[in-house]
């Protein structure tokens, strides 16, 4: 069986995905990782040359390819992955959902300073994981 961790960034899901796959002793795969493989290049990257919906259709392919390849893992996705109802769908289908949550505070203590995260990249940082949380957790709840 495939375990599927959803929630925002920065809370915790490739850490307790690592420590599950090694508890289950299953193989652990991040989504953004091997988009990143696949692509050559960083989600940053991807983000500026190609686009936010590009790299959303991007975790889709990755999320039917799981399915097709049938193999139990432990599968850490990106924050924003569940909000495709195809994905969401994709995941129910090939296995079990557990949604992390996380408080506003808690990512941006985790995330502050991180220019990795394409989505933060904003004049109040705060105010756009206040917004993106409200917006994003009844997502994440319902598609667990």
């Amino acid at each position: 069986m495939t375990v599927f961790l959803t929630g925002f960034m920065g809370s915790g899901k490739s850490t307790v995905g690592r420590q599950l796959s090694r508890r289950l002793g299953l193989p652990f795969m991040d989504t953004d990782s091997r988009i990143e493989k696949e692509q050559k290049k960083s989600i940053t990257d991807i983000f500026a040359a190609d686009g936010e919906e590009a790299f959303r259709k991007m975790e889709t392919q990755v999320l039917r390819a799981v399915r097709e390849e049938g193999v139990s893992r432990v599968v850490s996705t990106g924050g924003g992955l569940p909000m495709r109802e195809e994905n969401r769908g994709i995941m129910k289908e090939a296995g079990r959902v557990v949604f992390l949550r996380v408080r506003p505070e808690t990512v941006y203590t985790r995330l502050q300073g991180d220019t990795t995260r394409p989505l933060l990249q904003k004049a109040d940082p705060q105010a756009e994981i206040r917004r993106l949380l409200a917006e994003r957790n009844p997502v994440y709840e319902s598609g667990a």
